[in-house]
């Protein structure tokens, strides 16, 4: 499942359009899942998460690291600016407290064949653009064909079993669906960001562009700096304002991203009041970095937000397009050279747990042992995986953390030596071309520096030569799209739901299409097979074992040195917000927070007296 932003609406009762035979073969729905029932009955008023009271006002002002140069974020070309996705509304809203199951935005109804083999929406007659022009079918079957065919390459994987679609009356569009058992396509197609026709075939929706597009989503923009910042307004006759899902959420009159080049400036800039909310991602800057007089006097808040999202995988990511990362053995052994037990004590303050799942924090991560049904599956493939994917649970190598690792050294060189690597002048070669094992660490952030540093030490130890390159986020973004790097760090997050982007994050298919998420290459048929028994799976059960499955195939090829994760947000901000009482589940939910004017008015006071006291 791929989350898009966007706002969302109530009911989905079933309207007109396919042919009567067609519509006595479905079932009328309030709401739509992927397995099961929805959680919202039909004529909910507000989702769970939300103050539906909340005040709407005030101003935010958040900070990106890096630059932008584009306001097109659906193509490959370019930086998008952040937040531009609030331009743009979907025909359907994920809600962030459901594994998945979606509720009309732009679409005020739908309608599902009972196989899943086609979905019809039924537009709101009031849905519009921001110009004020309707949103129509034809806008509709335009957006696709226009991602289809020249979007980024997730979209163009993440709709390519969408096979047609078509108007069958004045509101109503079909969308038919490639064969396969796929029962996430009629949700898919709802997270489409709909796109105005006739202002895409005025300009080249294959070029950057800095003017601002039309949009119809909650926010449109109100000023621009190219690369340094971009402001947003809230669309005062937003269509989509009072719908029931959105009610309490886009709460900000105004929200303005300034744009760092470094991380450490950046955070000093938060600390001097030059932005209000702060998502923090290093332990770090967590733990010290926050220290001061704001802090102090309850000036600036600091919290843990727990949640229940998967966190996915972060971790060391080899290029296996890279002759000398090809063998699955090479991988592992590099793997016990990076001391995770030393980093957390010493550079994150035992603030993590090790990530050992692609899945990691949820259900659907694999388990000590696989389960008789997760057997059953890689049953299929015994003799096409490694055989430690049957009775072993898989674990990164670990330590003491003391920071002496002889011993995980002296294995490194035991499956070095099987796979036809050797020691030879202190430098690893490979046995029969002489080639040394020499590769370069891709970063954008140079905070992650202090991270690599030693794991480059270590690796020395042991002949290897491993430079250590950090470059701007353009750049980054480049060579990534290039697949120009040979080891980077990888953070690949997953919903409850995973389906068809696991496609583009894995299979054999998208390994050499630029700009893929595929960023290991990985080319191997039973992953590919996996990942379509995972997109077809026909109800959470079935989801859950045939997941475990494909993860456990995924750890055994050690793509990866996995890193670690937090079960919980951190987040500092400055004391002008209000947030609900109860928080989504899956998200943050930070577009659910509104400004308390009455704090942030008296902001300024608050600091001057601060300074006064000092």
């Amino acid at each position: 499942m791929h989350r898009y932003a966007c706002a969302a609406t109530i009911a989905l009762f079933f309207a007109a359009g396919p042919s009567a035979a067609e519509q006595t073969d479905t079932t009328k729905l309030h709401g739509l899942a992927l397995h099961g029932e929805p959680k919202y009955g039909a004529g909910f008023q507000h989702l769970d998460y939300v103050n539906p009271k909340a005040p709407k006002g005030g101003v935010v002002r958040l900070a990106q690291i890096g630059t932008f140069d584009s306001l097109n974020p659906f193509i490959l070309k370019g930086v998008a600016a952040a937040g531009i996705a609030g331009l743009f509304d979907t025909l359907t809203y994920n809600s962030d407290d459901e594994a998945f199951s979606e509720y009309g935005l732009i679409a005020e109804s739908i309608q599902v064949a009972p196989d899943r083999s086609w979905a019809a929406y039924t537009l709101r007659p009031q849905a519009r653009f921001h110009d004020g022009s309707p949103i129509t079918v034809d806008d509709v079957i335009h957006s696709l064909a226009l991602l289809k065919t020249k979007g980024h390459p997730f979209y163009r994987a993440y709709y390519a079993a969408v096979a047609k679609a078509e108007a069958v009356s004045e509101r109503t569009v079909k969308f038919s669906f490639a064969g396969g058992n796929n029962r996430e396509l009629p949700l898919i197609v709802g997270q489409m960001p709909i796109l105005s026709k006739a202002y895409w075939t005025a300009n080249d929706f294959e070029k950057t562009t800095l003017t601002p597009p039309l949009g119809n989503g909650p926010y449109r923009i109100l000023a621009v700096d190219p690369g340094r910042s971009i402001t947003y307004q809230r669309v005062a006759d937003y269509w989509a304002a009072d719908l029931p899902v959105n009610r309490g959420r886009q709460n900000f009159d105004r929200i303005r991203y300034d744009y760092y080049r470094d991380a450490t400036v950046a955070l000093e800039a938060f600390k001097a009041g030059e932005y209000e909310f702060r998502a923090e991602n290093i332990a770090k800057q967590w733990a010290k970095g926050y220290a001061g007089p704001a802090l102090e006097r309850g000036l600036i808040k600091k919290e843990l937000i727990p949640h229940e999202q998967p966190t996915g995988m972060q971790g060391f990511a080899f290029n296996t397009r890279k002759p000398m990362f090809q063998d699955r053995r090479v991988r592992q052994a590099l793997a016990y050279a990076f001391d995770f037990e030393w980093t957390n004590r010493n550079l994150f303050f035992d603030a993590y747990a090790r990530t050992t799942s692609y899945f990691s924090n949820s259900e659907l991560a694999s388990r000590a042992l696989p389960t008789s049904e997760a057997l059953s599956i890689l049953e299929l493939f015994r003799g096409r995986v490694p055989e430690e994917a049957f009775p072993s649970a898989y674990a990164p190598p670990a330590t003491d953390g003391s920071g002496h690792i002889r011993g995980n050294l002296r294995t490194a060189v035991r499956l070095w030596r099987a796979a036809g690597w050797v020691v030879k002048d202190k430098r690893l070669v490979n046995a029969k071309t002489g080639t040394a094992m020499v590769f370069e660490m891709l970063l954008v952030s140079p905070a992650f520096e202090r991270v690599v540093l030693p794991f480059k030490r270590n690796l020395k130890r042991l002949g290897v030569e491993m430079s250590v390159r950090t470059v701007d986020a353009a750049q980054y973004e480049k060579r990534l799209e290039d697949f120009d790097y040979d080891m980077t760090v990888m953070s690949r997050g997953q919903s409850l739901s995973p389906g068809n982007e696991q496609r583009e994050f894995w299979t054999s298919a998208m390994a050499a299409v630029p700009g893929s998420r595929n960023l290991m290459g990985i080319q191997d048929p039973v992953v590919d097979e996996l990942v379509e028994m995972v997109v077809g799976a026909p109800d959470r059960q079935s989801l859950i074992h045939r997941t475990r499955a494909l993860d456990r195939v995924l750890l055994w090829g050690h793509y990866v040195i996995p890193h670690w994760h937090l079960q919980a947000f951190r987040v500092a901000y400055w004391d002008i917000f209000q947030r609900p009482a109860t928080p989504p589940k899956y998200a943050l939910g930070f577009d659910t927070w509104w400004v308390d004017l009455e704090k942030s008015g008296s902001l300024a006071a608050r600091k001057a007296g601060m300074s006064k006291e000092q």
